[in-house]
C-alpha cells in the first residue's frame, strides 16, 4: 500500500496546533497527524500527515496560506518493512545501569549492565523515547542512592520495561498492569524474552482498580509513564497507595504540563526528590512525606 507524506513548519505551538486539527478534515483524510517542536531553538513546529491516497495539493497550499506555513513538501514514500528498518536503525539505549536492547543487538551487551530485551516490533517503551529513558535514569539514580523497593508495581506499563528494571536490580517480585490487554500481553511476552517469568506479574487494570494491585498495598515505589490528565487523576490513589516515605516515578508528562502534576501530587502529601527534563518531556521523582 502506497504511503504520502505532507509535511509543513510553522512558528508557535497555537497555530501549529491549529493546522493540525484544519488538516484532519482533509480529504482524503489522512491516516494520522503529528506536531512536534523542532528542538534547535529556533520556535518552529513541524506539521506532518500521513495518506494512503495522494493528498489534495491544492487543498494543502490553502492550508499553508490560511495559517501562515511554509508550503506543503509532498513525497510518496516506498514500500518498507518497518520492522526490519527499526531493527536496522534502532540503536540500544544505555540508562544508567540499565542496557535497553533488541536481539538483533544482543552482542552488544556491556559486561556488568543490567540488560533489558525488548523487540523492535514493540518500539515504544525500548528506552529511546524521553518518558522511558527519564524513568530508567530515575530508577537507576534512586538505586544508587541506597533505595531497595520491596513493593513496586508499574501502572501503564506498556512492554512492562520499568517492571523488569525493577526486577533486574532487586530481588522482590514486581506487579505490572495496563489499562489494554493488548499492551498486556505485550507485557507478558517480554517478561518471557528475559527469563522474569514469576518474577514480574502482569494484568489488565486501569489505575489500581484491580483486587490484586489493591491486596498488595502500600507500594513503596510506583512507577506511571502515561499522560499528564491520568496522571493527574490518579494523584489521590498514589496518596492512598503508597507509604509514608515511598516513591511515586511519574513521566509522560511535557515540560509546560510539569508544574500542574507537581502541584496535584502535594496536594496529595508528594515532594518532589528529582525532575529532569529530556527534550520535551519531564520526569518526576516524588516522595511521599511520612
Amino acid at each position: 500500500m502506497p504511503t504520502f507524506t505532507a509535511l509543513t513548519t510553522l512558528n508557535g505551538k497555537d497555530n501549529a496546533e491549529r493546522l493540525g486539527e484544519a488538516m484532519e478534515n482533509l480529504d482524503p483524510m489522512p491516516t494520522g497527524v503529528g506536531v512536534f517542536e523542532i528542538e534547535d531553538g529556533s520556535g518552529l513546529w513541524e506539521i506532518g500527515g500521513y495518506f494512503t491516497e495522494a493528498p489534495n495539493e491544492a487543498e494543502l497550499a490553502l492550508l499553508a496560506v490560511a495559517f501562515g506555513a511554509k508550503p506543503f513538501a509532498v513525497s510518496e514514500l516506498p514500500e518498507t518493512d518497518w520492522v526490519a528498518k527499526v531493527k536496522r536503525e534502532l540503536s540500544p539505549v544505555q540508562a544508567g545501569r540499565f542496557f535497553v536492547y533488541g536481539s538483533h543487538d544482543a552482542d552488544q551487551v556491556p559486561e556488568g549492565s543490567e540488560p533489558l530485551l525488548i523487540e523492535a516490533a514493540m518500539a515504544f517503551g525500548t528506552g529511546h523515547h524521553g518518558t522511558t529513558l527519564g524513568c530508567l535514569r530515575a530508577l537507576d539514580r534512586l538505586a544508587q542512592q541506597g533505595f531497595q523497593a520491596k513493593n513496586a508495581v508499574d501502572v501503564g506499563c506498556g512492554t512492562a520495561v520499568l517492571a523488569m528494571a525493577a526486577a533486574r536490580i532487586w530481588s522482590e517480585d514486581v506487579l505490572a498492569s495496563d489499562i489494554d490487554q493488548v499492551a498486556v500481553d505485550v507485557a507478558e511476552a517480554n517478561v518471557k524474552a528475559n527469563d522474569l517469568v514469576g518474577r514480574v506479574h502482569c494484568v489488565e487494570a486501569p489505575g489500581f482498580e484491580h483486587e490484586v494491585l489493591k491486596a498488595k498495598a502500600p507500594y513503596d515505589l510506583v512507577f506511571a509513564n502515561i499522560l499528564k490528565a491520568p496522571l493527574v487523576m490518579l494523584a489521590p490513589d498514589m496518596g492512598r497507595y503508597i507509604a509514608a516515605g515511598g516513591h511515586a516515578i511519574l513521566s509522560g508528562i511535557l515540560n509546560e504540563q510539569a508544574d500542574e502534576v507537581v502541584s496535584a501530587y502535594d496536594a496529595e502529601g508528594f515532594d518532589v526528590a528529582y525532575r529532569e527534563e529530556i527534550g520535551e518531556w519531564t520526569s518526576l521523582t516524588l516522595t511521599r512525606r511520612g
